[in-house]
């Protein structure tokens, strides 16, 4: 039987878990996959990939007419779903932070029930590990299908050929074997989104002269903020912001500096060490978001407040993961226990026959 698939990411980028999903499928020959893709994002997709702009009359035509919905966020979207379609709501990441109903309340006084519209079309949410599973359907007040599968966007980062791509995403950005990347990904900060202004947490230019040579920046800001957010040209960053794919840049760095976001969780896939430039905890935890752990005695790595603590603890890498040896062990115990390079498997199990 023929299955005609619709995939989305991250409002329209060619990533994440519904890129490991297609390009499972694609090959296969009797389906149909197209992708929604938002604008801005059209040269991350492949030649080949069928693509309409989300939001389009085109947008919604393949989506009412769609066997299987793959998503890894809310479609915020007036579409009607056919009954007999399978919509996969994988999501991106394993919840440090409280998301929707378990937030405060920030942005317009309506935005969670349009949201809960999309929600009531889901058919299976994934879960990345056993922790999240209870906490992801609570805060979307979910009655349906959570699953636990393990996040198939991970599964490259324990493919075979992991070392030969990252060679080819560090050529790609011009690092040398020589050179230490500092992969920068801090969280989405809801409130910065309604204010006029919005700027990097980290200070680019004072980074750069206080590691000195030897080290690359590369900053991704949420792709929320992506546009809004301007990083500092220096010759010591590469700002990655619009990279398509994340996963590649896990490969390519050689170390992540991270705040609150999930990021932690998928990187930990790795083993490579980790730091926590947590320069607002407090605000953040007691007024942004909150957290639904406290995740600093049990951080794989060391959480720090100032750009010169994190600049120490770059400078000893290998001390750093000398001391959290055993933590980042318990951290991959606790949150990649499903992490083994098989999740896009599991998940295929959920779809129609193909």
């Amino acid at each position: 039987m023929a299955v005609r698939f619709v995939y989305n990411s991250f409002y329209g980028r060619y990533s994440d878990s519904p890129r490991a999903i297609y390009e499972r499928l694609v090959g296969g020959g009797r389906h149909s996959h197209v992708w929604l893709v938002g604008e801005g994002h059209e040269h991350g997709f492949p030649a080949e990939a069928a693509t309409v702009p989300i939001g389009s009359a085109e947008c919604i035509a393949v989506l009412e007419s769609a066997d299987v919905v793959v998503s890894n966020t809310y479609l915020e979207l007036d579409w009607t779903k056919r009954p007999d379609t399978v919509y996969l709501q994988t999501w991106h990441g394993t919840p440090l932070k409280r998301i929707h109903y378990d937030a405060p309340a920030i942005g317009p006084d309506d935005r969670l029930q349009k949201l809960d519209v999309d929600i009531a079309r889901w058919d299976h949410l994934l879960s990345p590990n056993r922790p999240s599973t209870e906490r992801l359907r609570a805060a979307f007040r979910y009655r349906g299908s959570v699953v636990e599968t393990g996040y198939p966007r991970n599964d490259l980062l324990l493919a075979e050929d992991r070392d030969l791509r990252r060679a080819a995403v560090r050529a790609d950005l011009g690092l040398d074997d020589a050179t230490t990347a500092v992969l920068y990904v801090p969280t989405w900060r809801d409130h910065e989104y309604y204010e006029p202004e919005a700027r990097l947490g980290l200070d680019v230019d004072a980074f750069t002269s206080g590691m000195g040579e030897g080290w690359c920046l590369l900053p991704r800001v949420h792709y929320y903020m992506a546009d809004r957010i301007a990083v500092a040209a220096n010759p010591a960053v590469r700002d990655v912001s619009f990279h398509p794919d994340i996963r590649e840049l896990y490969l390519a760095a050689d170390v992540l500096v991270t705040d609150y976001s999930s990021a932690m969780f998928d990187f930990a896939v790795t083993g490579k060490p980790m730091i926590f430039y947590t320069y607002d905890f407090a605000h953040y935890r007691d007024t942004v978001r909150g957290f639904y752990f406290d995740f600093v005695p049990d951080a794989p790595g060391p959480v720090v407040h100032t750009l010169p603590a994190l600049l120490e603890a770059l400078s000893g890498l290998d001390a750093v993961q000398g001391e959290y040896a055993d933590r980042y062990r318990r951290f991959q115990e606790t949150f990649c226990h499903l992490e083994d390079g098989h999740a896009t498997d599991r998940v295929l199990r959920l779809l129609p026959a193909r």
